[in-house]
């Protein structure tokens, strides 16, 4: 068995202005802007959805292999991921286009202005799950790319009889409400937070009984609440781990899937699962940028105890293999 994550990749540009936005855009003349703000600082990270779900499932031990699409500026990117024990060979490079890359720049208020270049996102539907040698024995999640290749690799990971997790969260507003219903039939397990659930049910029109009759696994998250799951008739709530500090929630949703699925891997209960979810998030949450972090499996058994008072099941799985 292999898990195979489908999803975005990309390069955050983040950037810093010494001011507040609204103190330089007039809005007597705003058909008319043109402004420019100087950034003192600029920091630039690895993201896309994919590759951070990618990136955590390596530090959990796994070798997940990532499908998506790069630009001509991948290589260093690539070897980052290759030495967090991810699978790059699934990564399509578009040598004529640049990794798809998002440009924040925030001000001392909290506001931001912030650009997202698609890039070779474009190209994302080139790839395909059948030539990637996906069989009916794998993992598949499908998370945010260009909807044309979530829908592509939903619909051929069914064909392939793997085990769908469908993770659509910040493509719910591209993705239309037949096809987000299309996609959850037959498909084994569904992520979301809880605001991506209400608007993937006012989309789809389905309530909450018909979504959970559609999905064998509902999973949604609720920040520092926990997150609830609903599987096999049953509904666990996972409370939330304790974070040591708070600095950027941006990527903590990707790092909880990784964690959840590692645990689905080795067949632990959907308790520990949620459970290896939240720790998972911790880290990220703790760091500014969606792969700052780092942690060993011991490290990853040690914080799980604290934050639960119990951990053979974890030790077992990621320690003592």
């Amino acid at each position: 068995m292999k898990i195979v994550v489908c999803g975005s990749i990309a390069f955050d540009y983040l950037m810093h202005f010494p001011g507040a936005f609204r103190e330089h855009i007039l809005p007597a003349n705003l058909e008319a802007l043109s402004v420019s703000f100087l950034a003192d600082s600029m920091r630039r990270s690895y993201g896309g959805v994919g590759a951070n779900i990618a990136y955590n499932l390596g530090l959990l031990g796994e070798h997940p292999l990532l499908v998506g699409s790069a630009g001509r500026d991948f290589d260093e990117y690539g070897k980052w991921l290759r030495a967090a024990g991810v699978d790059t060979s699934g990564v399509l490079v578009v040598e004529d286009e640049y990794t798809s890359s998002f440009f924040v720049t925030t001000d001392d208020t909290g506001s931001q202005i912030a650009t997202f270049y698609v890039g070779a996102m474009s190209h994302a539907d080139e790839t395909s799950l059948k030539e990637a040698g996906v069989t009916a024995d794998d993992i598949v999640i499908v998370s945010p790319d260009k909807p044309e290749a979530m829908l592509l690799h939903v619909a051929e990971a069914k064909e392939l009889g793997a085990r769908l997790v469908f993770d659509p969260s910040q493509q719910i507003p591209r993705l239309s409400g037949p096809d987000l219903t299309a996609a959850l039939d037959g498909c084994y397990a569904l992520t979301l937070n809880e605001y991506e659930y209400a608007m993937l049910k006012n989309k789809t029109g389905l309530s909450d009984e018909q979504v959970r009759k559609a999905v064998p696994v509902l999973v949604v998250t609720a920040g520092s609440q926990g997150s609830g799951i609903w599987a096999g008739g049953e509904y666990y709530s996972i409370p939330s781990a304790p974070v040591r500090a708070v600095a950027d929630p941006t990527g903590v949703g990707d790092a909880y899937r990784a964690g959840l699925v590692r645990g689905l891997t080795a067949g632990l209960d959907w308790p520990i699962c949620g459970r290896m979810g939240s720790v998972a998030a911790c880290y990220v949450v703790e760091h500014a940028g969606t792969q700052e972090h780092r942690f060993t499996p011991q490290e990853f058994v040690d914080r799980f105890r604290d934050a639960y008072g119990e951990a053979s099941a974890v030790a077992e799985v990621l320690v003592r293999r």
